[in-house]
């Protein structure tokens, strides 16, 4: 019995030829291809990953302007004002201290803020304390006037200067602006000339605003958080690159697109990297499938 079963399987294999070749079996080549995704970027993906590099290359150069505050396109005082122009009234705090030539704190100096809401000026003042502090709340965050007032010697002395109050960062409710004032000698109240051109008089002022026009006095906390965001934005333009960099060399497309992304996030100078860097993004969606044939 085991040694028929194979003949018996061999004679049936036989049989079912017979009968397929007699019903007109017929053999045929077929035009499909099989096709399989490519190793490498398409060409137009490499084109934009050149994009991605370059954009990067400018979100780098706005970081260094950024982390160049005496020499950069954008300074500081800008930056501040652009911020503050959004931001609600009544949350900006001034602080600090007035002091003297010899470092010692002024007491009873009054402290007099100004500044324009729509048609209108608004004011507000403190006096300073023992140590020569003051404490003002509930700004306008933006440009103001301040003018420190002390009655001595039989004068009113009156150092006038222009001073950007700086708005909430981020999720604060307030913004904070610190300012020490160096206020002069009488000696030098008494050798700066008169508003009416008088020899003498009773109220003496030293201006300061006048050459405050371009940059006023600001926070020096506000302008180091300048320095920090530029550095910020050089390690996003590198880690863009990086990335840009990287799709080229293995091929991946994921990575292009991940790069693309960061890159819009270095802002660059009138906001060039942003633009450049969404149109990055968008074509790295419309990149085709690079499909070749398999071979056998």
């Amino acid at each position: 019995m085991d040694e028929e079963a194979p003949l018996a399987s061999e004679e049936d294999d036989e049989d079912w030829l017979a009968a397929e070749i007699a019903t007109g079996l017929t053999f045929a080549s077929s035009d499909a291809v099989m096709l399989t995704e490519a190793k490498g970027l398409h060409p137009m993906a490499r084109s934009i990953a050149v994009l991605v590099i370059v954009v990067s290359l400018i979100g780098f150069a706005n970081g260094l302007d950024f982390a160049s505050p005496e020499q950069g396109v954008v300074r500081p005082d800008e930056f501040v004002y652009a911020m503050s122009r959004a931001a609600p009234e009544d949350t900006a705090i001034f602080r600090g201290s007035v002091i003297d030539e010899q470092g010692q704190g002024l007491e009873n100096v009054t402290v007099y803020v100004q500044w324009e809401s729509g048609n209108q000026w608004v004011f507000a003042e403190a006096q300073t304390d023992v140590q020569g502090d003051y404490l003002l709340e509930n700004l306008t965050p933006g440009l103001v006037r301040v003018d420190l007032l002390l009655d001595r010697e039989n004068h009113t002395d009156v150092l006038s200067n222009r001073v950007l109050l700086s708005p909430p960062a981020l999720f604060e409710p307030y913004g904070f602006t610190t300012l020490r004032f160096d206020f002069p000698s009488s000696a030098r109240f008494a050798a700066a000339p008169c508003n009416n051109g008088a020899e003498t008089c009773e109220v003496r002022t030293i201006d300061n605003s006048a050459a405050q026009m371009e940059h006023p006095m600001m926070d020096p906390a506000a302008a180091g958080l300048y320095v920090v965001i530029g550095f910020g934005f050089m390690g996003l333009a590198l880690i863009s690159g990086g990335f840009g960099v990287m799709s080229l060399r293995l091929g991946s497309l994921p990575l292009l697109r991940v790069g693309a992304v960061l890159s819009i996030f270095t802002m660059g100078h009138f906001y060039s990297a942003c633009i450049l860097g969404l149109t990055a993004v968008i074509l790295t969606f419309l990149v085709p499938r690079r499909l070749v044939p398999v071979m056998t």
